[in-house]
């Protein structure tokens, strides 16, 4: 089975402030970039939001993916079983993001899915593109409402 590897980023303009985020799909010769930006958004958001709009553009299940993140939120909560203790506690003690985490641990069922964390900012030209992307999108017009964030903080 041919792996699917996949690069994502977030970003956030102030945090919070405007968001987007960037992905990079790349099966084989095939190479698909994703972008997004929303008004009023958190980094970590961005971060998780990224993964999910990339498992979001399979096409198919039972996927072998390879993601890399240079999220330490992101990788730890699944690579660490993080996740599966927030779900197991209904998120007991605040943990943020509950919406995105259901949402990514549903997608995350179809398919044998590996992270691994990639150092931001330095010499990897996937990360860099997702981060161009990310950057982009949160800089741009027509920006996206997130839902699940502005929900919690309005009054």
């Amino acid at each position: 089975m041919q792996q699917v590897i996949i690069y994502t980023d977030g970003a956030s303009r102030g945090n919070p402030g405007p968001g987007g985020y960037g992905a990079v799909l790349i099966w084989g010769d095939i190479r698909k970039e994703l972008s997004k930006g929303y008004r009023l958004t958190t980094n970590n958001r961005m971060e998780l939001t990224a993964v999910i709009a990339a498992l979001e553009a399979m096409k198919k299940n039972n996927l072998s993916l390879l993601i890399y993140s240079d999220s330490n939120y992101v990788v730890k909560a699944y690579e660490e079983g993080w996740l599966a203790k927030w779900i197991k506690t209904d998120f007991k003690g605040g943990k943020k993001n509950k919406d995105l985490w259901l949402r990514f641990y549903k997608l995350s069922q179809n398919h044998q899915i590996k992270f691994k964390w990639v150092k931001g900012h330095a010499d990897n030209f996937y990360n860099a593109r997702c981060d161009e992307l990310a950057t982009e999108a949160a800089d741009g017009k027509h920006l996206l409402v997130d839902e699940g964030y502005e929900s919690e903080i309005r009054p």
